[in-house]
């Protein structure tokens, strides 16, 4: 290790200084190189690094603060923008509904070198409880247009205010999908779906940041697939709206499915239960090894997949609990938050219960969460 870089850690690890901004740590050791060879420059050299080593998080909420219609905090608790309602802070947070600002604000953040992510609603997110040393941006653009039977939703969005917004106007196509947690972007990246239909059944198209510039993609290059998307591949793909195809129909008849749906949903989840809805994916009975197939029982099999929560059930997994996190001793696959629950014991109760199917029946289970830090 240079002695210039020994001095920034030094001075980092007293909290003089904030975590280093990688970019410059780069420059620092490439410079310590060059004058290596010119001992009398070394003491010019290891003072001005002291100086140039800035507090770069502190440089780059300036720069975001410049932008119109962004909103930045410092030290936000991730907490707040989870549905588990847990995890620590961000050292930045910045939010906007406006899309040239959240461009401005991601180029901004991907310039200064600083870790930087972006998330939706929260919903499936799990956040470590030492939180995220870098920058989490968030856009919450939410209209909702509708005409010819067209709607465009802005990634931002509720989705359920979307399934509602649809079938206030006799819109047919989203009603099964009703209780569906989480924002639009959301249910675009992972094609969101419940009761055998899917979101990508009426995506025609989908407005999204490469990082370089705005592109639109059809239904067919998305690559939607069961709970997969071209954006689930793409993380650094931020989805700004997506255009869909719906058929009239009598709202009243579409309001009385949705309302039997969000019955269901809601006393398998709550919507004051601090959970993600379902953490393990469901599976496809033609993807499983034969011998594991072979003991799943016909009543078990909804729409060729078999819930996560029937493997869950034989070993045990109801009831499970770890500190404040609990599996539902209802519903094998509902892990949720009782109170002072950490990211920690949570991410610990997933590992046990994989653990668990795997010897068992010899496979993983694959979450529907992310993990953050």
């Amino acid at each position: 290790m240079t002695v210039s870089l020994q001095i920034a850690l030094q001075l980092r690890s007293q909290k003089q200084i904030p975590r280093l901004n990688l970019v410059l740590v780069r420059r620092f050791v490439l410079a310590e190189a060059r004058v290596a060879i010119d001992p009398e420059m070394r003491n010019t050299w290891n003072a001005s690094l002291i100086i140039e080593v800035m507090p770069a998080t502190e440089e780059t909420r300036a720069r975001l603060a410049e932008i119109p219609n962004l909103t930045v905090s410092a030290g936000a608790p991730l907490s707040r923008y989870t549905r588990f309602g847990i995890g620590g802070p961000a050292d930045l947070y910045a939010e906007t509904g406006d899309v040239e600002a959240f461009i401005a604000a991601l180029a901004a953040a991907r310039s200064s070198g600083i870790p930087t992510m972006v998330i939706g609603g929260g919903t499936n997110l799990v956040v470590s409880d030492g939180g995220f040393r870098g920058i989490v941006l968030r856009y919450r653009g939410n209209r909702l247009l509708a005409a010819n039977g067209r709607v465009i939703a802005d990634a931002g969005a509720v989705f359920q205010d979307l399934v509602d917004f649809a079938i206030e106007r006799g819109l047919q196509g989203l009603e099964t999908l009703a209780g569906i947690p989480g924002s639009v972007g959301a249910a675009v990246y992972g094609n969101a779906g419940a009761y055998g239909h899917s979101l990508s059944e009426r995506v025609v198209d989908v407005r999204f940041h490469d990082g370089r510039e705005i592109r639109v993609f059809t239904n067919e290059e998305c690559q939607f697939h069961y709970r997969e998307s071209i954006f689930k591949r793409h993380k650094d793909w931020i989805v700004f709206s997506v255009e869909l195809q719906l058929e009239p129909a009598d709202a009243g008849r579409l309001r009385e499915t949705a309302a039997g749906i969000l019955q269901v949903r809601n006393e398998k989840f709550p919507v004051t239960l601090k959970c993600a809805g379902s953490i393990f994916k469901n599976l496809l009975l033609e993807d499983l090894p034969l011998a594991v197939a072979a003991e799943v029982p016909a009543s078990a099999v909804r729409e060729g997949k078999v819930p996560a929560a029937w493997f869950l059930e034989q070993v045990g997994a109801k009831g499970c609990r770890r500190g404040d996190i609990h599996v539902a001793s209802h519903h094998a696959n509902l892990i949720y938050n009782a109170g002072a629950g950490t990211a920690s014991d949570l991410c610990a109760l997933i590992e046990d219960l994989k653990a668990r199917v795997r010897t068992r029946f010899g496979m993983d289970l694959e979450e529907e969460v992310q993990y953050v830090g």
